[in-house]
């Protein structure tokens, strides 16, 4: 059976603009990243905006907060698989770590992240082929978009 790509890809972007509206969500002080998890069925189960500076929390990264908030909802304890997890940047290690631990079954990705991405920019945490579980990654999806929240962020920042 051959796999329709387009739609892969349309489906992709859908989920992303979810993510995207995510990422506009977080507060003044937080970089815009957002990250949502689909079930199997493709139905929202949690989504989550950074929270780093809002909460004093070096691991409150969007990611990492919308996987708890997920793992709650999911019904399989802590393992979230058949899901996918949709984040408007490239995760960084920690994130991807997290990721990988909780069984995701697919990450999609919007902007890459040359200096901190560890799923295909800097490192590569998620193929590594060491590992037991690695999901299937699609990057780039929507990137220009996502990579202009971040820019637009730091921008206002320097002004």
């Amino acid at each position: 059976m051959d796999i329709d790509r387009g739609a892969v890809h349309r489906d992709a972007e859908a989920m992303m603009r979810v993510a995207l509206d995510v990422a506009r969500s977080a507060g003044d002080e937080d970089v815009p990243i957002g990250a949502v998890v689909f079930g199997s069925d493709g139905v929202e189960l949690a989504r989550a905006a950074n929270r780093r500076e809002a909460d004093g929390d070096p691991t409150a990264h969007a990611e990492v907060l919308a996987l708890r908030k997920a793992t709650r909802r999911h019904g399989d304890g802590w393992r979230l698989e058949g899901c996918t997890l949709v984040v408007t940047v490239e995760p960084c290690t920690m994130c991807a770590g997290a990721i990988g631990l909780a069984r995701v079954s697919r990450v999609v990705f919007g902007a890459w992240e040359p200096k901190t991405g560890a799923v295909g920019s800097l490192w590569d945490v998620l193929r590594d082929p060491r590992l037991v579980h690695r999901p299937e990654v699609l990057g780039g999806v929507l990137a220009d978009e996502a990579a202009d929240l971040v820019t637009g962020f730091f921008a206002a920042r320097r002004a």
